[in-house]
């Protein structure tokens, strides 16, 4: 998924920067698609990680109430499945606002549109 998100950003860029004319309409639908796309991607992804951190917090509560080792290592499975989850996650979440840009962009092009200065 991140090359696929990575390489599609990149394709957008490129297609932003380039001083060809292009079919605007059709590139603006397509890009409204592939951002439905990855914003259910994302929204998949935030509720794996929210059922992760939950479970990790209250195995963290149940081993500090129950001071049980054999919590110990499902704490620690668990926080090794957290933490690229949030990797994954933050990278989703950036891509889909980048996104977000890149269509202000693309309007802008086809007609006066508002946009966001950068800086």
């Amino acid at each position: 998924m991140k090359k696929r998100i990575l390489a599609y950003l990149d394709y957008i860029d490129q297609l932003l920067a380039s001083e060809e004319e292009h079919d605007w309409e059709k590139e603006v639908a397509l890009h409204k698609d592939q951002i439905a796309f990855f914003m259910h991607e994302r929204l998949v992804h935030l509720l794996v990680f929210m059922l992760v951190a939950v479970c990790t917090v209250m195995c963290i509560l149940a081993f500090v109430l129950s001071s049980a080792m054999m919590l110990l290592p499902l704490i620690g499975m668990l926080f090794v499945l957290l933490i690229p989850y949030c990797m994954h996650y933050y990278l989703l979440e950036n891509s889909v606002q980048r996104m977000y840009q890149q269509y202000d962009e693309m309007m802008g092009k086809m007609q006066s549109y508002f946009s966001m200065k950068k800086g």
